[in-house]
């Protein structure tokens, strides 16, 4: 008999709480997110692709003109798709 009371009654409207987390947070509040360090990791990355790029010209040009070859025409179709 019990059960059958829960389904009838009327459920309280939730009231807004300030322990809600809101659906939509308002725009560069959120405090997960690193903001400038975009710049440090570009730098990295040049850096890193520099390093891997000497280092297997050490060991074969061949090889080294392939990797330039490929990195230009993936940085080339990169920028030509996000352009379009």
């Amino acid at each position: 008999m019990y059960l059958l009371n829960l389904f009838i009654q009327e459920l309280p409207k939730p009231e807004i709480s300030p322990n809600i987390i809101p659906e939509n947070p308002s725009l560069g509040t959120d405090s997960l997110i690193a903001h400038g360090l975009e710049k440090e990791q570009y730098i990295g990355m040049i850096i890193l692709v520099i390093a891997v790029i000497s280092a297997v010209g050490f060991f074969s040009r061949r090889v080294e003109y392939a990797i330039l070859v490929s990195l230009f025409l993936s940085a080339f179709l990169i920028i030509l798709l996000l352009f379009l």
